[in-house]
């Protein structure tokens, strides 16, 4: 049976937002799995406004959300502060029943109305974050963060962050080699870690961009090397403080956590297409032993080696 994702629509819901989890859970994509998402997007009875543009009228209402396996709240501007009561209830219902519920945008305010973001840390758009945290004390609200995953329940900022967001679900539920592909299929960056920042510092002229740019693509081809921040840096021709600049303005990551992050994602790549022990994958990954990837891998993905390929080689949850 197929996974169902279910998009709640309220009043002027913006397009953008909209189109993310539309286009990435609705489009069928059966030459990647023989199991994909079955979208359904969800409107009060009647249908919304959609933003400024037109009128959705569609075949499924808030009373659908709650047997779905995912739900989707995208932004919700005009109802933010009071976002509707048939909405909040059938999110908390759709919770209580066990579905994974996630965010986009000012959408975190009827996940927070519905009470499932008391206690936790959650991310909505910068330009709201402030008023999510006053209207919600009971919240950790995140103002920097891309996306926030909180197990069940998974927020995120405004704007391009929903597709990362979107990207990072498919990426738990099919792994990376398949989320990776959905991503060039969108001409959208393949992933992006939920803690960089949601807008970076301008990047100094003082260095031409290109240095370190090179180096970051350098880098991706030699990551079974024993590199380090210094090594960076003196390939990229600057000092290890400029290079520490220039990659947290680029990418909101410190050099080394990058690295780090980079190499992680390339055992997940090996894990999920080949038969190597390991051993072996974390020496090609640049860490060293099995015992440093696992450490990795469990920081970064609370699990390990092992059980990740478990999962990835075999057909996915849904």
């Amino acid at each position: 049976m197929a996974h169902i994702v279910a998009v709640a629509l309220s009043n002027r819901v913006p397009i953008f937002e909209l189109a993310a989890p539309c286009a990435i859970f609705g489009t069928n994509r059966s030459d990647l799995s023989d199991d994909w998402y079955e979208l359904r997007v969800c409107s009060p009875s009647g249908g919304t406004r959609v933003d400024r543009w037109f009128t959705a009228a569609t075949p499924y209402t808030y009373a659908d959300l709650i047997s779905a396996d995912t739900v989707i709240v995208p932004a919700c501007h005009d109802d933010a502060l009071e976002p509707p009561r048939g909405l909040v209830d059938a999110i908390r219902l759709a919770s209580r029943r066990g579905a994974r519920v996630a965010s986009i945008c000012t959408g975190a305010f009827a996940l927070a109305a519905a009470g499932l973001l008391d206690g936790r840390r959650a991310a909505t758009h910068w330009m709201h974050a402030s008023t999510l945290a006053r209207r919600y004390p009971q919240i950790s609200v995140d103002s920097a963060a891309l996306y926030v995953d909180e197990g069940d329940v998974l927020t995120s900022a405004g704007k391009s962050a929903g597709t990362d967001l979107c990207l990072y679900i498919v990426r738990k539920d099919y792994g990376a080699t398949v989320a990776n592909q959905v991503a060039r299929r969108l001409v959208a960056p393949p992933h992006r870690e939920g803690h960089q920042r949601q807008y970076a510092n301008p990047i100094p002229d003082t260095v031409s961009n290109d240095v370190v740019g090179d180096t970051m693509d350098w880098v991706l081809a030699h990551l079974d090397e024993p590199l380090t921040v210094e090594h960076l840096a003196n390939r990229s021709g600057v000092s290890v403080r400029t290079l520490h600049r220039q990659l947290v303005a680029r990418t909101g990551t410190k050099p080394l956590d990058w690295l780090n992050a980079q190499r992680v994602r390339r055992a997940q790549q090996l894990l999920e297409t080949t038969d190597l022990p390991i051993e072996r994958i974390a020496t090609e990954c640049g860490f060293g032993g099995a015992a440093t990837l696992r450490r990795h891998f469990r920081q970064t993905l609370a699990t390990t080696p092992d059980a990740y390929r478990r999962t990835f080689t075999t057909a996915p949850a849904g």
